[in-house]
């Protein structure tokens, strides 16, 4: 098994590419959309993902810091696209 990337990363890389599609997880925790257990789950997937390089420099390309959804390599792509506001 690999070892985990840097907690602390993950969480703000989960957190920035929420935020970049419109979606407040921390919103989503206080409405019982995002059961805080999931949310814990959420940044352990990005820790195990590998991707932390590719989620940052495409943060960085958002001229505007918004999108209309992550890319597909994020680990999160799925679920923060259903939690996204219509």
């Amino acid at each position: 098994m690999d070892p985990l990337g840097d907690i602390e990363q993950h969480f703000w890389l989960t957190r920035s590419m929420a935020r970049t599609v419109g979606v407040s997880l921390g919103d989503a925790v206080a409405s019982g959309l995002l059961p805080p257990d999931e949310y814990s789950r959420m940044v352990t997937r990005c820790r195990q993902s590998n991707c932390a390089k590719r989620c940052a420099d495409w943060l960085g390309a958002q001229a505007d810091g918004q999108a209309s959804r992550p890319p597909q390599f994020c680990a999160h792509c799925d679920q923060l696209s259903a939690l996204r506001p219509i």
